[in-house]
């Protein structure tokens, strides 16, 4: 037997609807029904002061990713000799260190772009794009369980560069380690 819904809700939940439908007629323009909005998520900053500090903010989190991913799961492991032949954990050590490594240039060609709405921080920050491309290269390397010392180095190197060019620039830059599905997703 179907259960009767008590006469005030049904009234709400009318005039819900029809505030809706009023609302959203409302706020239709003179272009004849069609009317463009935006679905960016993001704040869009007016001055270029907010600009600025959007980028060093935007900066300092993608350069944070990147710092803590690079450390927990390429620097320490490669210390802890799990990147070795043989070693136990190697194959998923090694697995970590690949996603890890794609997931850094990632972050950090994301931070070298939040860093051109920064002058300053562009300034600081140019001069280090060829190291981060170089990290591409490396990063395929962890895939195929070739990475050495150097390897790992040069993850070291471009990663305190960028944090060296951050802090440079009233950005400083502390590492953020990400979640597993950050890293995979």
């Amino acid at each position: 037997m179907p259960r009767s819904v008590p006469s005030r809700r049904l009234v709400v939940a009318l005039l819900l609807c029809c505030a809706l439908l009023a609302g959203t007629t409302a706020c239709g323009g003179d272009d004849g029904g069609t009317t463009v909005t935006d679905s960016s998520a993001s704040p869009s900053p007016t001055t270029s002061a907010q600009k600025q500090k959007w980028a060093k903010t935007r900066f300092v989190a993608n350069a944070g990713l990147a710092a803590g991913a690079a450390y927990q799961w390429i620097v320490k492991p490669y210390r802890a000799g799990k990147f070795k032949k043989g070693a136990d954990g190697r194959t998923l050590a090694v697995i970590k260190a690949s996603a890890a490594g794609a997931f850094t240039y990632n972050r950090l060609k994301a931070a070298a772009e939040n860093a051109k709405g920064d002058p300053l921080l562009a300034k600081a920050v140019a001069p280090l794009t060829a190291g981060i491309e170089s990290l591409k290269g490396v990063a395929a390397k962890l895939g195929k369980g070739e990475a050495g010392a150097g390897d790992v180095g040069v993850f070291e190197s471009v990663i305190d560069s960028v944090k060296d060019a951050g802090k440079s620039a009233g950005a400083e830059v502390k590492d953020k380690v990400p979640s597993a599905s950050q890293l995979g997703g």
